[in-house]
């Protein structure tokens, strides 16, 4: 680490921004960058944690805390504080596709989870990442790195949003041609259009664009796939095809008169904000909120980006409905730390009505029961219904993931997880209720698949935690289930064939194995014996792999 006090000589400080009647005048950004030896205090409050959460990406509490991407977040800290931007940027991308956007939109899980957030303020891991990639830009690290050698291989990626972009950028860095297909008029999904001009101005988008342009990546606009492309041409004409289509589709309001004129999704609204401003720096042709009282339906961060859309426009007034209850101003004893705050943030667009109309437009625990028409068919009215939070103590609330069945090669391959879900003392099983959300793959299952909930205290999913070396495979892990056997080694860049992996039955007869199959996942290599029935776990007596007998205690 840079300073081992650098939490206790320095304060958080962050980037100015600018006051909030002040902002609402433009669509601009309104952070204004610190300066670079103040930013150098700011990276050697980092305590260099021996377990740093701030990179963890744990799920604690139904949530998680800490990075996603993993960023070596005390790493660059250590280089900022001691002026190495250029190393900085360097262990940034390692791990960082696009720096320069995260760095503007991310919700900083990474700071929830921050050591020095237990007892005091956390530090600006979020300010300091952009920071980085902005010097690098500044200074021309950033820059054009096109593959040395092409495979010849090609690749069409579908949707040009951050997952598309972030894969067109990695498939195109091992040497493979890459087209980016995007239905809109320009590169970005919602990074152009679903991310207000305020929080990221477009030019950063495209200066990112033209970046991966110049590394030889192709896109092409106005393409909407599967109406102006067929599935099966793009199938012929690359050797791959990826998917990142995004969940264009949104969630709709089931209330009576939802489909009368006045009511608008609100990326629909947003979009066409953005993409007048960038067309005619938005003299016509957007949906515009001037002179309107208008009411937001949802209080999360797109609502929040509504909000302050509409006070640009110059509305009348602002309503932002939330169904859920006020979330507490400070952690509540049952939400501690590394576990992400659940506490009430009031955000930019949230400031800027408070400045506007003096009050917080949020109304909590509300929501739509039905639009009122004027004699035109035009919205006239909302009507609501105040929402009562109740939680049935005998019961408790479960979040539950299923086993998945897929298709993958023509071959079939299962996933199996199993749910204990325990009886409330004096509950009737007959009377349980289970809500589950899932995914179903047509024309993939083998046989007759159920999933059962059992009461019992001890599942029939087994496994086992080894560490193995079996040819130049490395074991970490075997797990039994219904579904089969899978496997989980280190990869080492083996060209081993991989371990066989057998389950015996009580007469000591390998019970016969439709396939098999690896997979990587990033860190690990996960092998899989593929079965075309559940896995009669009561009568197995024994699991080998690469004929290393693994111990499984009932």
């Amino acid at each position: 680490m840079g300073k081992p006090t650098g939490f206790l000589d320095f304060d958080r400080e962050n980037n100015k921004s600018v006051k909030p009647l002040e902002r609402i005048k433009n669509f601009n950004e309104f952070h204004s960058p610190m300066q670079k030896a103040e930013r150098q205090n700011q990276g050697a409050r980092c305590m260099n944690c021996g377990v740093p959460f701030c990179q963890s990406a744990m799920k604690l509490g139904g949530m998680v805390s800490g990075c996603p991407l993993h960023n070596l977040i005390p790493e660059w800290n250590d280089e900022i504080y001691h002026g190495n931007w250029e190393y900085a940027l360097a262990r940034l991308t390692k791990t960082a596709s696009f720096p320069e956007f995260t760095g503007r939109v991310c919700p900083a899980l990474c700071e929830a989870a921050c050591s020095c957030g237990l007892y005091g303020s956390s530090v600006t891991v979020k300010e300091n990442e952009l920071a980085i990639i902005e010097e690098g830009y500044k200074n021309g690290w950033v820059k054009p790195r096109p593959p040395e050698v092409r495979t010849g291989k090609r690749v069409a990626v579908v949707g040009s949003g951050p997952s598309g972009l972030a894969c067109a950028q990695r498939l195109n860095s091992r040497g493979h041609s890459v087209t980016v297909y995007e239905k809109d008029d320009r590169i970005g999904g919602l990074l152009m259009y679903g991310i207000p001009n305020m929080k990221l101005e477009k030019q950063i988008v495209e200066r990112r664009v033209k970046l991966m342009t110049d590394e030889g990546i192709e896109f092409k606009t106005g393409v909407d796939v599967g109406k102006d492309i067929s599935a099966d041409e793009l199938l012929k004409t690359y050797d791959a095809v990826v998917l990142c289509c995004g969940a264009g589709k949104p969630r709709d309001l089931k209330a009576e008169n939802r489909n009368i004129k006045g009511i608008y999704f609100a990326v629909d609204f947003l979009k066409s904000t953005t993409k007048a401003l960038l067309d005619n720096k938005l003299k016509s042709g957007f949906i515009s909120a001037k002179g309107k009282d208008v009411v937001i339906v949802g209080g999360g961060d797109t609502g929040n980006d509504c909000v302050g859309t509409c006070i640009r426009h110059g509305c009348k007034s602002v309503t932002q409905l939330e169904m859920m209850p006020k979330l507490p101003d400070s952690r509540a004893d049952t939400n501690p730390w590394p576990q992400y705050p659940r506490v009430c943030k009031t955000d930019y667009g949230q400031e800027e009505a408070i400045a506007v109309f003096g009050h917080d437009p949020r109304v909590y625990c509300t929501t739509v029961k039905s639009f009122i028409p004027d004699d035109s068919g035009n919205i006239k009215a909302v009507v609501t219904v105040e929402l009562k939070p109740e939680k049935d103590e005998k019961l408790p609330i479960h979040s539950i993931d299923f086993g998945k069945c897929e298709t993958r090669g023509g071959s079939q391959y299962y996933e199996y997880t199993e749910y204990i879900l325990p009886l409330p003392q004096g509950a009737d099983p007959e009377k349980l209720t289970v809500a589950y959300s899932g995914i179903s793959y047509e024309d993939a299952v083998l046989g007759k698949w159920e999933t059962t909930f059992r009461l019992e205290s001890v599942s029939r999913q087994r496994v086992a935690h080894v560490e193995l070396n079996i040819g130049g495979w490395h074991v970490t892990q075997v797990e039994l289930s219904p579904m089969g056997v899978s496997v989980t080694v280190d990869d080492n860049g083996s060209s081993d064939p991989l371990p066989e992996i057998l389950a015996y039955d009580k007469s000591g007869a390998p019970i016969p194995v439709n396939g098999s199959s690896s997979s990587w996942n990033g860190t690990e290599r996960i092998c899989k014996n593929q079965f075309t029935s559940p896995l009669p776990l009561e009568q197995i007596s024994r699991v080998t792999i690469g004929g290393v007998e693994i111990d499984f205690k009932n």
